[in-house]
């Protein structure tokens, strides 16, 4: 419990600093003249609300908080 407590934790703080997942989505011909061909890399972004990463990081917090006033 306290490794989920940990990465509930970890996952709210990268979504509040980076705000959003940055992937490729593939290359992308630009160009195209006889044997030249220029291509680009597509980059997409899925956001994340700033809300999310709020409620795992108090999740987190209070999954670890629990578990050491069990034991």
């Amino acid at each position: 419990m306290r490794l989920i407590a940990i990465a509930l934790i970890a996952l709210g703080v990268i979504a509040l600093i980076y705000g959003g997942i940055t992937y490729n989505a593939g290359d992308k011909t630009v160009l195209e003249m006889g044997d030249m061909k220029v291509t680009t890399q597509e980059k997409k972004t899925v956001p994340l609300p700033p809300i999310l990463g709020v409620i795992s990081l108090v999740g987190g917090i209070a999954l670890l908080i629990s578990q050491q006033r069990r034991t």
